[in-house]
């Protein structure tokens, strides 16, 4: 029989609404003649009982921030134990036969970066024999483990990454991702009011999208995904639409004959960064080292690069403005800072080698008075940096001059 795997978020099973949702979703592919392999996250977003950021929030509350991060990580696995025995209990109450496996149990061997940790290898024996045994095995999201037997955590995403490496060890038909929205959409509508669902996306399209701030579906997973080939779709947990299929373009085709050549995909955007400039005399030509080696020793994450032989200009997250002011200082330099600034990203696998895209940008951003503060680009993305107060204005006019709404 053919294997299938689900995920459910979070949004999914927070109420007895949405997990009879859930089980509807179960039944049709049960009935449908797949075993299913069942990953869960955490209920709710934070706030909620059990979702991973409120048991985060009673730790530091309770036990201040001295909580070490092995013991950590043994805390945040405890919200999707607490989903994944609900749903088993429901489906049982449905007359469906279901076990639960831990991410251990599962077969999630990583590495010992608690909090972040990367899997080294899966193995998923224990799953095959359980699913001889049960119609369905619900497995623990975003939970591993490492070679001294400790429960470690895949990082934010991490469910959907365990969705994915499941699936790719499985060699599952396919991978679905159940969460609030019905699929990827061409921007984030609740900016853009016209946006689109998207029928079908390139791996490498929705893993720029996620790497950008689309928040459906981490881009972790995605690269599992397409290094196994394993197609993936993006769907509503509270619908029966089937959402976005991401795939490789070559199987667009098979999807719909009705599927545009595009040269733009979709619009995101990261809010809430700072430019960081750089620029004074320096003899020794080191500046652009010792700048970004100073952000590395302090742990700043930076992006938005561009370096000449006399400056640097990049972007630091609002939060990480201040250290990285002071870093620089520390080390000789007069930085510049523009803080309240937001990258928007203008995405699509057809950018590349085509003549008047950034033309399009800079004359629909010109036409809305939205100044343009820096720019970059690769072969399936263009960023240009942009003040806060200016960004959905900058949404708004990418995704109607390249026509996404159609």
């Amino acid at each position: 029989m053919a294997i299938r795997v689900q995920k459910f978020g979070g949004t999914s099973l927070s109420s007895e609404e949405a997990r009879a949702h859930v089980v509807r979703h179960v039944q049709r592919e049960l009935a449908a003649g797949y075993q299913l392999v069942v990953v869960v996250s955490a209920m709710g977003r934070s706030g909620d009982p059990y979702a991973t950021d409120t048991l985060l929030g009673w730790a530091a509350g309770t036990s201040g921030k001295s909580l070490p991060a092995k013991e950590k990580d043994l805390l945040m696995g405890c919200g999707e134990i607490i989903s994944a025995a609900t749903l088993c209990g429901i489906l049982h109450q449905e007359g469906i036969d279901a076990t639960v496996l831990t991410g251990a149990q599962a077969g999630f061997m990583t590495d010992s970066h608690f909090g972040n940790a990367r899997i080294l290898e899966m193995r998923p024996e224990r799953i095959l024999r359980e699913l001889q045994d049960h119609s369905v095995v619900i497995v623990t999201g975003f939970q591993g483990q490492n070679e001294y037997g400790d429960l470690t955590t895949l990082g934010r995403g991490g469910s959907d990454t365990s969705a994915t490496a499941l699936g790719a060890a499985l060699h599952a038909e396919i991978v679905d991702i159940y969460t609030d929205v019905n699929g990827i959409l061409t921007a984030d509508p609740r900016l853009v009011e016209d946006a689109k669902p998207l029928e079908v996306v390139s791996y490498t399209e929705i893993c720029n999208m996620a790497y950008q701030g689309a928040k459906v579906i981490h881009p972790r997973a995605v690269e599992i995904a397409m290094q196994a080939q394993i197609p993936v779709r993006v769907r509503s947990t509270f619908s029966e639409e089937e959402g976005t299929l991401v795939t490789h373009p070559e199987n667009f085709a098979d999807v719909s004959a009705g599927v545009i050549d595009r040269f733009v995909t979709g619009i995101a955007y990261v809010s809430s960064v700072t430019q960081i400039t750089v620029e004074q005399p320096d003899p020794s030509g080191q500046l652009s080292l010792n700048v970004f080696k100073a952000m590395a020793e302090n742990a700043i994450s930076v992006d938005f690069i561009n370096v000449t032989p006399v400056g640097a200009v990049y972007t630091v997250f609002d939060t990480e403005a201040e250290r990285a002011l002071a870093a620089l200082r520390e080390i000789g330099y007069e930085p510049r800072a523009l803080s309240g600034c937001a990258k928007v990203s203008v995405i699509g696998g057809g950018i590349n080698g085509v003549p008047g895209i950034m033309s399009h940008i800079v004359e629909a951003l010109t036409m809305q008075n939205v100044q343009i503060l820096q720019s970059a680009d690769s072969n399936t993305t263009i960023w240009v940096l942009v003040k806060k107060d200016d960004m959905v204005k900058a949404l708004k006019a990418l995704h109607a001059r390249f026509e996404l709404h159609r």
